[in-house]
């Protein structure tokens, strides 16, 4: 045997005993480097649907009408049937054109004792007036605000329904605004005041600051019904809370949702989500639908804004990446 065999030889049994002692040592475990995944409960959009076209059968719900009461006092009802401790807020708040009207917001809380709290609010009074309607004789007509207030109450009594079935592990306070929709007539030239929009957020936000509450963040909900609807990123929600924007339609493409929260920059849009930011401190975005060309629809602020507008693959686009959002909190 030659020197270049013997080394050879020499190298095959340093890699055999290598080989070997490797498949003899035990390996350690692998070790998870991912949290355990959460088991998010399944929004039932048909359930959605029927809170929808109930706050719509009591009619318009325009604040201090004998509609709106009833649809509060069901309101209330509701939200204490699905397991909420039921708060009212109620003041008289006065309207651009000088009217002092009954406002009252309804917070439902679900373990109200954490003090780790994320909010979820939607407006639920209808517009006063159809001042968008392309037929000017119904431009003093209330409207029944089957999306523009009812479709985003609609889709949290759901998600309340399922926060009664499942507890998540932070605390929940759903808010039903008053009063949103009361803003200035648009053909009503001689009475502008500012901030005559969202009465009751801005009244809910200042007694906020005076108790000191506080919440992780807050996700507003305003027309969310419409068959086909795209929420684009509203630019306010993305300079005030840019990282929850983020997780919220990064959530949405993650579960199939893509088309309806598609990832582009929207307009700027005055909602009930400025208070909350501006007065309270509280980061909240608004999951709402704008496009450039034809602003929030068709049906938005006339007597169209019906039933027909409403469309349980939109409702549960919005709310199951609501829950899928809310129980992967922490």
């Amino acid at each position: 045997m030659n020197r270049f065999s013997h080394t050879l030889l020499w190298l095959s049994s340093v890699l055999l005993t290598i080989v070997t002692l490797s498949c003899c040592t035990p390996k350690k475990a692998a070790v998870p480097t991912d949290d355990p995944v959460v088991e998010v409960p399944t929004f039932n959009a048909d359930s959605a649907y029927s809170y929808v076209a109930a706050q719509v059968a009591f009619g318009p719900r325009v604040t201090g009408v004998e509609a709106h009461k009833a649809c509060g006092d069901w309101l209330v009802g509701k939200l204490h049937e699905l397991g909420a401790a039921v708060t009212e807020q109620t003041a008289e708040l006065k309207a651009y054109n000088g009217d002092l009207l009954p406002a009252r917001n309804i917070i439902g809380s679900y373990r109200p004792d954490t003090r780790k709290r994320v909010i979820l609010c939607s407006h639920w009074d209808s517009r006063p007036w159809a001042d968008n309607d392309p037929d000017e004789k119904n431009h003093y007509t209330a409207i029944d605000g089957a999306n523009d207030g009812a479709s985003g109450v609609g889709v949290l009594l759901e998600v309340a329904r399922q926060l009664q079935q499942k507890e998540p592990a932070i605390g929940i306070d759903i808010i039903f605004f008053d009063a949103e929709d009361y803003g200035i007539h648009s053909h009503d030239e001689g009475h502008y005041v500012e901030d005559s929009w969202c009465l009751g957020s801005q009244y809910w936000a200042k007694q906020a600051k005076k108790s000191d509450y506080m919440a992780r963040y807050g996700i507003l909900l305003d027309m969310v019904g419409a068959p086909g609807a795209r929420f684009c990123q509203e630019r306010l929600s993305k300079r005030y809370a840019g990282s929850l924007v983020d997780k919220v339609w990064r959530t949405a493409h993650a579960i199939g949702y893509g088309d309806y929260f598609p990832l582009e920059a929207g307009s700027y849009v005055t909602d009930d989500h400025l208070p909350l930011n501006d007065v309270a401190r509280i980061p909240t975005i608004d999951i709402i639908p704008y496009d450039e060309e034809y602003g929030f629809g068709e049906m938005w602020h006339t007597v169209k804004d019906d039933m027909s507008w409403i469309d349980p693959a939109t409702l549960r686009a919005v709310g199951q990446t609501l829950l899928q959002v809310i129980y992967n909190e922490k």
